[in-house]
């Protein structure tokens, strides 16, 4: 059966200590960059994605080299006036949220189902790879491929709709994005979509909770990483939870309402971020859902 889920432990048991499979063995000084209470807390620059997609030539010029200065000094930014109504992100929030308060026998069937070669993916878990790492991180994931072959869990009800019109918007946001940041590196518009070959590229979302912990300082959310592929997508509550490595400093950021932040994978340039555990608050959940975008399998990147 493996690690049980965090989400079921909390629910089962009345904890007080993190149990021995999820204590993270850092040193010393590797822990204090891991939970740092005291990171910068900043605003990551910000994209208006309505200037991209029906702004002035003026407007749309500047954002272009908006875009190329976040992805060349922070490789992160947000974008906001992005056209995804807040209430189907609430509600595909809500829905995931749902899906982890299922039962354990309900969510035993995706439970190491991650099959790349079949290009289709249901999988629930806690780590990237548990025969790699020993230690399981302080959160629930579950993730799906839904593109070029869309799979969703079939419960709760309402989740595959709403994550199927989800990946449609979020896909048409990466293509704009993918766009602008290819003009700004002067390749020529009718390269772009051959060179991506977006129709048959890929993407994989997965919805992320970090319930609450009773001993933060033992625990980690996940530890510093990389995304793979082009753009990642990404969308939280209100908890704090994100920080990212920028000029050699670890630090917080600040997320914008209603806006969908967005960082560079390492096709196109290598990003350090971790999530730590809530050390704000042992009562909050912290919610995360990324949508994975890259290139098809066969796509060659220079």
């Amino acid at each position: 059966m493996g690690v049980i889920m965090v989400n079921d432990l909390i629910k089962s048991t009345n904890l007080m200590s993190v149990p021995s499979e999820y204590a993270f063995p850092a040193k010393p000084e590797d822990l204090n960059m891991l939970i740092e209470k005291e990171v910068e807390q900043v605003t990551i620059p910000v994209i208006d994605f309505s200037h991209l997609s029906s702004g002035s030539p003026d407007q749309r010029s500047k954002m272009i080299e908006d875009l190329r200065n976040a992805c060349q000094h922070w490789g992160f930014f947000t974008v906001v006036n992005h056209g995804v109504p807040e209430s189907l992100q609430n509600e595909l929030m809500d829905l995931c949220m749902n899906f982890f308060d299922l039962s354990p026998e309900e969510k035993s069937a995706y439970r190491g189902n991650y099959e790349v070669e079949r290009r289709s993916i249901l999988d629930l878990g806690t780590n990237f790879d548990t025969s790699v790492e020993s230690v399981s991180f302080w959160r629930d994931q579950f993730r799906a491929c839904v593109h070029p072959i869309f799979d969703s869990p079939p419960k709760p009800e309402g989740l595959s709709e709403i994550l199927c019109e989800y990946t449609k918007r979020s896909r048409d946001i990466m293509k704009q994005l993918l766009k602008a940041i290819m003009e700004g590196l002067e390749i020529e518009e009718d390269d772009i979509e051959n060179l991506l070959e977006q129709k048959s590229g890929s993407q994989v979302f997965s919805a992320n909770l970090y319930p609450p912990c009773p001993q933060p300082e033992h625990a980690i959310g996940l530890p510093p990483h990389a995304d793979q592929g082009l753009l990642t997508l990404l969308i939280q509550n209100d908890v704090d939870g994100l920080h990212i490595k920028n000029k050699g400093k670890l630090v917080a950021v600040n997320p914008i309402p209603n806006s969908i932040m967005v960082n560079t994978g390492d096709h196109m340039e290598v990003c350090i971020y971790n999530v730590v555990v809530d050390i704000l608050s042992l009562k909050n959940t912290r919610v995360s859902l990324v949508m994975a975008n890259g290139p098809a399998d066969e796509t060659n990147i220079y």
